[in-house]
């Protein structure tokens, strides 16, 4: 399958964002909807998380995932690999956050401390606390434990002949880039 060229995302009107922890995932799928005037679906607050960080149950996100990702014109901000079945093959494109691992973790270090600082809410009422931080359920040791297979999973949907084109962007610059071509179209 080629790349994906800002002509595809521009016509399309299911797209997958996808990207390591930490990325900007929801940042840019708020700014793409916005811009191409697509309904977002941030998987965290829809799909994943239930008030007191209790994870829905796998069923249940299956459930409501199938819902969204079956109308006509979406942004999902990931798919997570309990409904990414569901989601990758109905994409028109795919754009794959694929940064540099000291860019995405930096972020997501510099996010998860200003949110426990500031007791920021997130999805669905939860709030990063210091004893998450620290915890077997780190959002950064997440990070290092997906960091590999969440981009294998971009690079290899960028090198099959089949499925949706891919943009992979290497910088946060790349994808600034692309908004502002879809904002000048």
């Amino acid at each position: 399958m080629p790349l994906a060229t800002v002509d595809d995302v521009r016509r399309a009107r299911r797209i997958l964002l996808h990207g390591v922890t930490g990325s900007g995932k929801s940042t840019a799928a708020q700014a793409l909807g916005e811009v191409l005037g697509l309904p977002v679906h941030l998987s965290d607050e829809e799909f994943g998380w239930l008030p007191g960080w209790v994870q829905r149950p796998r069923d249940d996100m299956r459930r409501l995932a199938a819902v969204a990702a079956a109308k006509p014109e979406w942004v999902f901000d990931t798919a997570y690999s309990a409904f990414r079945d569901l989601v990758e093959p109905k994409a028109e494109v795919i754009i794959g956050l694929d940064y540099p691992r000291w860019l995405s973790l930096g972020r997501l270090i510099r996010r998860t401390l200003s949110r426990v600082i500031t007791q920021q809410e997130m999805c669905n009422g939860n709030r990063e606390n210091w004893r998450a931080i620290f915890s077997k359920e780190s959002i950064i040791l997440w990070h290092f434990k997906t960091f590999r297979k969440k981009r294998d999973a971009m690079r290899s949907w960028a090198a099959r002949s089949d499925g949706a084109p891919v943009l992979l962007l290497k910088h946060p610059r790349e994808f600034s880039a692309l908004m502002q071509e879809l904002r000048l179209a």
